[in-house]
């Protein structure tokens, strides 16, 4: 079975690394499934889900708020560096409902936000809502 070597990097440390069947990693251009020999690219990646696929087993869930994707030449080596991804099993939800909520209501609240804390929060929900989505996902299993 072919496989490619996958990394998820964020500025606290690793996140994850193995050999895997195929990634899907959310770009601002949509999903992106990688195989092995997958092309070479580089990509940013927007807030949402990270889904690995090990093996034919239930895939592995990460949460990220963003980063940038590369797959290296020869499609082998695929690296992700993350603003911050959180493996499914370890999100709390009750704590992602509070921090969306939170800033949902900063965001309704500050009518004259400039533009820089304006997208501060969207972004900060947009993480939220995927570390809700992951983390829910994960507890149906």
């Amino acid at each position: 079975m072919n496989t490619l070597h996958f990394t998820i990097v964020t500025p606290d440390g690793r996140t994850y690394e193995d050999d895997v069947i195929k990634v899907t990693v959310p770009t601002q251009q949509g999903d992106v499934t990688i195989h092995p020999r997958h092309i070479q690219m580089i990509s940013v990646m927007q807030a949402g889900e990270i889904v690995i696929h090990k093996d034919d087993k239930e895939p592995r869930r990460v949460a990220t708020s963003g980063g940038i994707l590369a797959v290296r030449p020869g499609g082998e080596t695929v690296q992700v560096l993350a603003d911050t991804a959180e493996r499914a099993e370890d999100i709390d939800l009750e704590r992602a409902k509070k921090a969306k909520a939170r800033a949902e209501q900063l965001l309704k609240e500050s009518q004259n936000m400039q533009d820089v804390d304006f997208a501060r929060v969207q972004a900060q929900i947009e993480k939220e809502l995927a570390r809700i989505t992951t983390g829910n996902k994960y507890k149906k299993l």
